[in-house]
C-alpha cells in the first residue's frame, strides 16, 4: 500500500516509460524534494513512493516532466510548450490507506484521480 503513481501517454496509447517524476512534501507554498525518479517500461515506479510504514498524513506534490517526455518521443511541441510540467498537489488524510495517483497525459491535456 502507501503511495504510488503511474502515467499513461494518451497521445500514443502506451505507458509513459522514461518520464521523469519528482515527489515533494508541501507546506503552503513551500515544497521539499523527497524523491526524483524515472518511470519504468510500464509507466510506473519500480517501488512504491512510500510504503505503509513511511506514508504520513499531510500534503504532497508530484511533478511530471511532460514536455521532456514528449520531445524525447519525437513530438514537435510549440515554444513555449502548452504543458511543460504537470504539477499535482494532493493531500493524504489517512496514512493507513493506499493512495494511488495516476496521470493520463498528452502534450495538450491531462487528467488524474485517486486510484486504487
Amino acid at each position: 500500500m502507501g503511495l504510488s503513481t503511474h502515467v499513461l501517454d494518451t497521445m500514443h496509447g502506451c505507458p509513459a516509460a522514461g518520464m521523469r517524476v519528482a515527489l515533494f512534501s508541501t507546506d503552503g507554498e513551500q515544497a521539499t524534494l523527497l524523491k526524483e525518479l524515472v518511470l519504468n517500461q510500464d509507466g510506473r515506479t519500480d517501488a512504491p513512493l512510500f510504503d505503509n510504514a513511511s506514508l504520513r498524513t499531510g500534503t504532497y506534490r508530484l511533478t511530471f516532466d511532460v514536455a521532456r517526455y514528449f520531445k524525447g518521443k519525437g513530438v514537435a511541441l510549440p515554444e513555449p510548450n502548452f504543458l511543460g510540467q504537470v504539477r499535482l498537489d494532493f493531500g493524504v488524510a489517512h496514512a493507513d490507506q493506499h493512495y494511488h495517483v495516476p496521470l493520463l497525459v498528452s502534450p495538450w491535456s491531462y487528467s488524474t484521480y485517486r486510484g486504487s
